[in-house]
């Protein structure tokens, strides 16, 4: 972008140090217009504040944008990824991931409604997010202009970050050791942490920075039952009481971090090749993860069910590595869909001290046959089983 002439440009803006350096960097550098977007998407970011840091930093009124996003990103976006059981490389439930793309709708949204001719992100050059956000970028608006600052500027480090911060009166927030923090990433989904001494995967970490979740070791005591309804494969309460999509979410947020639920500390293969250790808390969706497999096992047929965990890994990399706008996930999420007409009912899952077990599940829908599976049954013929064997191991014998 560095020879390119820009008017203006739609900064996606956390209030944070990266951005906000990144906004003073951007008005010296281009000498353009700047607007700012920053999306509420759950994270508990005080907008108010954040407005007022842009302004402190010369940006019009006019040119503020600060939105609540919650429920289009839980109704449209975690959703529709939870109906697939999406989990990238066994563990991760993708928080980050599934944010980007609504992040880079908005912003080609403002773009134009602004007449911005560029767009730009603080996702470093080493990262997935520079990707994410960029295939959206394209995905949306083929010829906008777009801005990677870490990928241009001479700030190559977190210290001369802060030293360029220092010089602009950039406030450069502390952790409670008094070090820079964490790299956090927050949405309603999630929290993710990577960063200081997560940088060595052989040395534990003392999950000190945890916002959302108590330690499994920690919790309470006693365990604590929740019931939550499906419709289609989507939730819609929480112990028989309707809620909205954001509302739910927070709702699991708040009784699974009680109990210490959805901490994982992973090592990932990150979609440029490097892989990152990074520590992610997912109370509410590691719930809806477990529930929604459960109420499957009842209502989908087995050569469905299969199908689905078979494309579940193209879909889960799919998001992962920045493709949601795409007619190949387009047409997953067709298929996927479609499997959910059925998948109804209520699964009643039991918490305690970072364990999810699903203690029932039920469903007008259901598939399951208990005089089948009873031993008892005397209309299932044992010895119809031999045929089938014998049929089927033939290619052993011959």
């Amino acid at each position: 972008m560095n020879n390119q002439k820009v008017r203006k440009v739609v900064l996606a803006y956390s209030g944070g140090l990266d951005t906000s350096v990144i906004l003073k960097w951007l008005q010296d550098k281009y000498n353009c217009e700047v607007v700012t977007f920053t999306a509420d998407l759950g994270q508990d970011d005080d907008l108010a504040l954040i407005r007022e840091k842009a302004s402190a930093l010369g940006i019009k009124d006019k040119n503020i944008y600060t939105e609540d996003l919650t429920e289009e990103f839980v109704q449209d976006f975690v959703f529709p990824m939870f109906r697939a059981n999406a989990l990238y490389e066994g563990y991760y439930l993708l928080g980050t991931a599934i944010a980007r793309p609504l992040i880079a709708k908005r912003q080609i949204e403002i773009a134009k409604l602004v007449g911005a001719d560029a767009v730009a992100h603080g996702a470093t050059g080493k990262g997935n997010d520079q990707v994410r956000f960029e295939f959206g970028y394209y995905s949306l608006n083929p010829k906008i202009k777009v801005i990677s600052p870490w990928r241009e500027w001479d700030l190559t480090s977190r210290n001369k970050l802060i030293e360029y911060a220092k010089v602009h009166n950039i406030s450069v927030p502390q952790d409670k050791t008094g070090e820079p923090p964490y790299s956090i990433d927050s949405n309603l989904l999630h929290n993710s942490f990577e960063g200081k001494v997560l940088e060595d995967p052989g040395i534990e970490s003392d999950y000190s920075m945890l916002q959302r979740i108590t330690l499994p070791e920690q919790a309470q005591d006693n365990p604590e039952y929740v019931e939550i309804t499906f419709a289609k494969g989507d939730p819609v309460s929480v112990d028989g009481t309707k809620l909205s999509p954001a509302n739910l979410l927070r709702k699991l947020n708040e009784i699974g971090g009680r109990h210490g639920i959805g901490l994982v500390d992973i090592v990932e293969n990150r979609y440029i090749g490097i892989k990152s250790r990074g520590v992610y808390e997912t109370p509410g969706g590691t719930i809806l993860f477990h529930a929604h497999r459960a109420i499957e096992s009842i209502t989908l047929e087995k050569a469905a069910s299969h199908l689905k965990d078979e494309i579940m890994p193209k879909y889960a990399a799919l998001i992962y590595n920045g493709y949601w706008w795409t007619h190949e996930r387009e047409m997953l999420q067709a298929l996927i869909d479609k499997s959910q007409e059925s998948v109804n009912g209520i699964v009643r899952a039991k918490l305690y001290k970072g364990s999810v077990t699903i203690v029932s599940r039920k469903s007008d829908n259901s598939i399951y046959s208990q005089t089948l599976a009873s031993f008892d049954d005397e209309n299932y013929n044992q010895s119809d089983a031999e045929g089938f064997i014998r049929i089927n191991s033939l290619r052993f014998r011959v």
